[in-house]
């Protein structure tokens, strides 16, 4: 049987799509990516913004034609839409045959098995499971990078997000599975770890009593064939000193921090739940930068959550401004049923929104290639990603997740090589191999 899988929305859930595909590919299932040669078709949605709801509906529409135009026999759903809409794919979807929720992913080879003998099932596990099953993980990044999920859920419940309720409370995965999964990566060729969860900063703390994001970090070092480690989605107010001295002394552990701030109006962070201000949030800034002065640091932003002013607005250009970001993933509030701000008052008119997305957008591309440009010259290293359109040319990252173009041969991907900078484009590099 031929299985195509799609996977939407973020790493995390990349993540669940490739223990899955590593579950089909332990029992015998051929994977392949030509949907009109799939027997079976499995599509891993997501439902967090609502521009991610709308592609995961169109995409189970797209895919759901190949049962009359095609040699599709069963269509498999999971993830966030299908936990949050399950009964609804059902019932208005007839082409699907199985729903299974977020905490249901470890049962999808039942589920195929189930689609393929004509049954239609919802599949919904306790939302606060955690399920850790024993697959080989059939790794879609490379094979030189992957990602490495520490937690599941989150606790915070900001009033824009839906996240907990089809993702459950935080729960985190226990040190010893994780150090284990990381050394198979290891064994598998993976040199770069990416640490995620819905906030990885609280890691442990449920299992362990004490925040041990720290620990975890140390014992992943220890791992001969991992050579970089990069944390993302920490929350401002839960970063802690041990965290930061340990990122300062390892080696291993990139300069490169995502540190989301969503608004610079302390009245709007209240409002969306958040559990910091504009000054903490700056002061931790500075923290940070003065104990990793070369900290290269991301954020996400948000534009025209209810009742916000133009007087907050100013006030996140000006946290953008002081911040220095290397990178901000800029989004505009949806409104998301079932959350405390879908009935809030004073939502923000969409000219309003747009022409504010628009300046922002403006001015973090701005800062970004300002604060880009402070690589120019130097040396760094790169781990080796793939080829660029243009021939010849190799395309890579630095462990400050700086984007570099440069001649090379393509056995040179998945290597780490020097790299001199030589002309900044903004987000990205033209340089050139230094031979050592």
């Amino acid at each position: 049987m031929n299985i195509f899988f799609v996977s939407l929305g973020c790493d995390k859930n990349l993540v669940d799509s490739e223990v899955m595909l590593g579950l089909l590919d332990a029992k015998g299932y051929q994977i392949v990516d030509d949907e009109t040669q799939a027997d079976v078709m499995v599509i891993n949605t997501c439902c967090f913004i609502h521009d991610a709801k709308e592609e995961s509906i169109q995409t189970i529409l797209d895919m759901a034609r190949y049962k009359e135009e095609g040699r599709l026999k069963a269509l498999v759903v999971t993830g966030c839409l299908a936990q949050r809409y399950k009964q609804e794919i059902i019932d208005e979807i007839p082409e699907v045959d199985v729903v299974l929720g977020t905490t249901s992913y470890d049962k999808i080879v039942e589920a195929v098995e189930e689609a393929l003998e004509g049954k239609s099932e919802v599949e919904l596990a306790d939302i606060d499971a955690l399920p850790l099953p024993e697959t080989k993980r059939l790794v879609t990044t490379g094979g030189h990078y992957a990602y490495l999920k520490i937690a599941e859920g989150c606790d915070k419940h900001c009033t824009y997000c839906i996240i907990p309720k089809v993702r459950g409370n935080y729960r985190s995965v226990p040190m010893e599975r994780l150090i284990k999964e990381a050394q198979e990566l290891a064994d598998q060729g993976v040199k770069e770890l990416i640490l995620v969860a819905q906030e990885t900063t609280v890691y442990g703390q449920d299992i362990y009593g004490e925040k041990s994001l720290h620990k975890l970090l140390k014992e992943l070092c220890q791992i001969k064939g991992i050579r970089w480690i990069r944390v993302l989605y920490c929350y401002p107010e839960e970063i802690y000193d041990e965290l930061i001295q340990t990122m300062a002394e390892s080696k291993k552990i990139c300069h490169h921090l995502h540190l989301p701030l969503q608004s610079g109006s302390s009245r709007v962070l209240k409002e969306m739940n958040r559990r910091y201000d504009k000054e903490k949030y700056l002061e931790l800034v500075n923290k940070i930068r003065k104990a990793i002065p070369d900290i290269s640091l991301t954020t996400d932003i948000m534009v025209g959550f209810p009742g916000e002013t133009e007087e907050d607005f100013q006030e996140t250009l000006d946290v953008v401004r002081k911040a220095n970001y290397d990178t901000a993933f800029t989004f505009i509030y949806s409104k998301r049923s079932g959350t405390p701000a879908a009935g809030m008052e004073n939502q923000v008119p969409e000219d309003v929104v747009k022409d504010r997305f628009s300046r922002l957008l403006s001015l973090v591309q701005e800062k970004g290639r300002e604060n880009s440009s402070r690589f120019q010259g130097s040396v760094q290293e790169v781990l080796v990603e793939d080829e660029n359109r243009e021939k010849g040319t190799l395309t890579g990252r630095t462990q400050h997740n700086l984007l570099v173009h440069f001649p090379g041969e393509k056995d040179l991907i998945g290597k780490y090589v020097k790299v001199s900078l030589d002309t900044c484009k903004g987000f990205y590099y033209f340089g050139h191999i230094v031979e050592e």
